[in-house]
């Protein structure tokens, strides 16, 4: 009697594991995606290049019928350039008044302002765009698909010593950005050899570094690191040459925003960047590409790709979430079926895969500039 007790029982929670298992989909009216970006301030052309790739993702996935027939809806914030106090009022909105359960993030203030309400909230992050080595390990829901500042400037020192240069002078943003490439830079400079020969720092947002670079010039070094991104890229580039310093620069970015200030000032300088290049042998970004140009009258760069690549990537995990039924519009469930198969298809060629620290490891380019336009030099294969 015991032993079929037993088994009534046990095919009693079979059932009941089963009629679980097969309970149907628990859809929300829409899919409230989340952005908190560049839309204001100095870096807006940035912010406005992200939230485009975006919205072109979003388009092209409700034109074919959403996520079985549910919708995406694109709701984008401001976080002003950077503010990390501007960047928790915006997640908060996104969570109060949208419910989102994940959301496309930038900058690294901001990213790393909002990560506690991501884990209080269980809300699922993709960052395209912030690169401070601190995102590495921050909350187990961000996920990078950018290359951190420490990967692009391996890069960078890599094509320093390449050219034979033994003496570094380094020229940084003062803030985590900035230290944690020196960090990183200053160890591995001298391992090739090499010697610091100066370090100074400036502001994010300043309009002046005449003093850092007139000690720069006193140190004479044979090659010049900027450890910064736009815009105080390009005005480094053009008062280091208004110094009258001719050294090889390299550095991690250069955008429009940075030939535009620059000028004349930047050709020669090399930098390392993520890299969008459509291809034959890749018909996704082929028509990514031509769609983005036909949109906004402008060929996308690696940020545009970024943010509509990971909107895809979202919208990958909902359908995986979904699949399993239940109530799964909620940021731990997206989580687990990224973490589930680690594996996505990229705009950038092949598959994408988030490593188990939450980067996806990308090829970087090593660039230089000529005529005031960047020129791409060759591909490195970026380790963590």
């Amino acid at each position: 009697m015991r032993t079929l007790v037993a088994a009534l029982a046990a095919l009693a929670l079979l059932a009941f594991g089963e009629s679980r298992a097969a309970e149907p989909p628990k859809d929300p009216p829409v899919f409230a995606i989340g952005a908190i970006l560049a839309m204001t301030g100095q870096a807006s052309s940035i912010g406005q290049t992200m939230s485009q790739g975006m919205l072109q993702a979003v388009d092209e996935i409700n034109a074919k019928g959403g996520i079985d027939g549910v919708k995406l809806e694109a709701d984008i914030e401001d976080h002003k350039g950077g503010g990390g106090q501007d960047g928790v009022a915006a997640m908060n909105r996104l969570i109060s008044i949208r419910h989102v359960q994940a959301l496309l993030t930038s900058f690294s203030a901001p990213t790393i302002a909002v990560a506690p309400i991501a884990d209080q909230q269980h809300v699922l992050m993709l960052n395209g765009g912030a690169v401070s080595a601190k995102l590495v390990g921050l909350t187990p829901y961000l996920f990078n698909t950018r290359s951190l500042a420490t990967d692009l400037s391996r890069i960078a020192i890599a094509y320093a010593h390449e050219i034979g240069a033994k003496k570094l002078a380094q020229l940084q943003w003062q803030n985590d950005v900035g230290d944690n490439v020196v960090k990183l830079a200053d160890p591995l400079w001298t391992s090739l050899g090499g010697n610091v020969v100066a370090t100074e720092a400036v502001a994010q947002g300043t309009t002046s570094m005449d003093t850092q670079i007139a000690k720069i010039r006193a140190a004479n070094p044979d090659v010049i690191a900027l450890w910064m991104f736009t815009p105080e890229a390009g005005l480094a580039l053009k008062r280091i040459r208004d110094f009258g310093l001719k050294q090889p620069i390299i550095g991690i970015e250069y955008t429009e925003n940075d030939a535009t200030i620059a000028g004349p000032a930047a050709d020669g300088y090399h930098f390392a960047n993520d890299y969008f290049l459509p291809s034959d042998d890749n018909p996704w970004s082929k028509q990514f590409a031509a769609d983005y140009k036909k949109r906004y009258g402008a060929d996308p760069d690696f940020y545009a790709a970024n943010y509509y690549e990971n909107t895809y990537v979202i919208a990958e995990c909902i359908r995986r979430a979904r699949a399993k039924g239940g109530d799964y519009w909620n940021g731990a469930k997206l989580r687990d079926a990224l973490l589930a198969n680690p594996r996505f298809a990229s705009v950038y060629g092949g598959d994408m895969v988030f490593q188990p620290n939450g980067v996806a490891l990308k090829r970087t380019a090593l660039f230089t500039v000529e005529g005031g336009k960047r020129k791409f030099v060759k591909f490195f294969e970026t380790t963590q």
